[in-house]
């Protein structure tokens, strides 16, 4: 059935030798090796993978899981795609290797239930490991795992690295939910060589294909077709700053927001952000329609809420602009001002009647002197 199998990025098989019990297959020679000799293993003197051929091995490998997928006959679940099981001509032109584990999908079923769970750790889906539920989605899965390697230039699991960053995919969920970090995941050996909206597309794929729900991931056909719209040959910027300083500069930019809502030149420095993620976001939703939902939230509440005065000093009361009318000493001038007239008023209740006792006591000895 392998010899059957005729697609420029499948491994051909050229024939077997059978010798007693020992079974060996022959493919063709692949100068260049496995994609893993030159994204993870790659020497100091070995040029690393540019970001124009990291793309083409993407958009080979997923071409070739479309072939086994919906041309093949029966159509094949390949089940152990990873780096090393993909090989490069001299031309980096990607062709799937060793069927080992491969599996037929017969008649109209899409899925099969494995007995036990085969592949390689990190790279098989969360269904299959959970229940051994095997489908045509566990192989765009695996293809993600594959595509966020290329993208990043780490191994899917890398126990070198610090815990949680020791798994690709749980490291990078979060970043999926704010494109303004995607230049974070750049394989540093690129060196800023990438025009930053096929990057953001890239990352929109993968994040498609690395759903935890079998059925929001896309099918491998339309992962071919996003992938060879992919513009790699925009210019790329003479002058980038290194992920990690953009990443502090947004933390420091979000600090200064959050405390700085009566700024009045902050509306102007939030129309400029928000412009500037509207592109994002449009780069990245060209791909991810199927995510918008982890799109990270506008500046929108930060400018709504300082509309309606949150942690502005610049709104006042009523009270306080009757406050503000007073007299120097404020509110408690006025009292004291209230008192002093108390004060003058009970003195002169006090003298007034003082007068009238003298009156009374006058007018009694004048009778007395009259009698």
């Amino acid at each position: 059935m392998l010899s059957l199998l005729n697609h420029q990025n499948l491994v051909n098989l050229i024939g077997y030798c059978a010798d007693g019990d020992q079974r060996i297959l022959v493919y063709e020679y692949m100068p260049m090796g496995c994609l893993a000799d030159h994204l993870i293993d790659v020497k100091e003197d070995q040029k690393p993978l540019d970001w124009q051929n990291r793309i083409k091995i993407a958009s080979g490998a997923a071409q070739g899981l479309e072939y086994l997928h919906e041309k093949a006959n029966p159509p094949i679940i390949y089940r152990d795609l990873r780096t090393n099981n993909i090989l490069l001509d001299q031309d980096f032109n990607p062709r799937l290797s060793d069927y080992g584990l491969a599996k037929f999908a017969g008649g109209g079923n899409k899925s099969h239930i494995s007995p036990r769970v085969m592949g390689t750790y990190g790279y098989c889906a969360p269904e299959y490991e959970r229940s051994g539920e095997l489908s045509f989605k566990s192989d765009v899965y695996s293809f993600g795992v594959v595509l966020l390697e290329l993208i990043t230039g780490r191994r899917a699991v890398d126990t070198t690295r610090p815990l949680e960053e020791q798994n690709l995919v749980a490291w990078a969920q979060p970043i999926f939910r704010n494109p303004k970090r995607f230049r974070e995941m750049a394989d540093p050996l690129l060196k800023n060589k990438f025009p930053e909206r096929s990057l953001n597309q890239a990352v929109g794929v993968a994040a498609m294909c690395l759903q935890e729900e079998p059925s929001v991931r896309p099918l491998i056909s339309d992962v071919v077709a996003a992938l060879t719209t992919l513009n790699v040959d925009e210019p790329i910027p003479e002058s980038l700053s290194s992920p990690e300083k953009d990443s502090t500069n947004t933390e420091d930019s979000n600090e200064y927001e959050g405390k700085s809502s009566d700024n009045e030149a902050l509306p102007k420095r939030n129309e400029y952000q928000s412009s500037e993620n509207d592109q994002e976001n449009d780069d990245y939703n060209q791909i991810t329609v199927g995510i918008n939902e982890n799109a990270p939230e506008s500046d929108e509440d930060d400018r709504k809420s300082s509309d309606y005065g949150y942690g502005s000093t610049s709104g006042s009361s009523e009270n306080e602009k009757e406050e503000s009318r007073l007299e120097p000493g404020g509110k408690w001038g006025s009292e004291s001002k209230y008192k002093s007239k108390l004060k003058s008023s009970s003195q002169t209740i006090n003298s007034s009647s003082r007068r009238k006792s003298k009156v009374k006591r006058s007018q009694s000895i004048n009778s007395k002197d009259d009698s």
